[in-house]
């Protein structure tokens, strides 16, 4: 059995002034899938020190201080694949995908279409073209694509849907095509196939009590290959976990 954990921890250096590292430690993924490092790949190295135990890959962006991507894996992959092959959309360091026997495992910061709505296009074109680098991974062996995906497919996944349909990021229509053409091309939601009507959510904003109040968004996923479905054996949302606005995922495959 593998475990995969992913989670958007806004900022690695913050973090892990937490009880990130005891979280880990006791979740004990073989995969850590980790977004919005925020930090230059030097300094994400430094951070994670005391994950000696795990080979550490990162991407970060050119910005600095801004987004950010990373996997640690016990196991060596195969291959390392930094960015979607796109430049407009690879200065962000927002994928990486690690090479392993049996699939691709992918982390991903998906593009947040912003305050009014003003980077939704360039989210269009951005969902467009990892959907189209997901397709060629997919022809050389499945994947899992782990992260924060900044959308709330459908109405349970959000707390308050009709007052954010269309009007808000993470729930325009746009947004929700974007997941959907990911669902019709066979990508797998884990947590809603082993949990269709439970509602549960991954990230919570900072204003207002949100998260004690669990006015929350059902924003990171766990998408895997057709082929791959029938070998997930758990898919949770760890809503216990605290230290970001949002909490980590996991599956678990066998």
């Amino acid at each position: 059995m593998t475990r995969i954990v992913s989670f958007n921890v806004n900022g690695i250096r913050a973090i892990m002034k937490k009880d990130f590292e005891q979280d880990m430690e006791s979740l004990n993924p073989d995969i850590l899938c980790l977004q919005e490092t925020k930090a230059q790949d030097d300094q994400v190295k430094e951070a994670l020190q005391p994950f000696s135990s795990y080979h550490i890959v990162s991407n970060s962006a050119t910005k600095k201080g801004y987004s950010g991507t990373a996997i640690l894996s016990k196991e060596e992959p195969l291959d390392v694949i930094y960015d979607i092959g796109v430049e407009e959309h690879d200065d962000e360091g927002r994928v990486i995908a690690a090479e392993y026997q049996d699939y691709f495992v992918v982390v991903v910061y998906v593009p947040n279409a912003g305050s009014a709505l003003k980077r939704l296009d360039y989210r269009t074109t951005w969902d467009n073209a990892f959907l189209e680098y997901i397709k060629e991974l997919e022809k050389k062996k499945p994947v899992i694509v782990g992260g924060d995906f900044n959308v709330a497919h459908r109405e349970i996944d959000l707390a308050r849907p009709k007052a954010n349909y269309d009007k808000h990021a993470g729930f325009t229509q746009k947004e929700i095509d974007g997941m959907n053409a990911y669902t019709s091309i066979g990508l797998e939601d884990t947590f809603r196939m082993l949990h269709p009507d439970e509602v549960k959510y991954s990230w919570w904003s900072y204003r207002g009590g949100a998260r004690s109040r669990n006015v929350g968004w059902r924003i990171d996923y766990f998408l895997v290959s057709e082929s791959l479905k029938n070998r997930v054996e758990k898919s949770e949302i760890l809503n216990d976990i605290m230290g970001s606005d949002h909490c980590p995922v996991l599956i678990e495959i066998k």
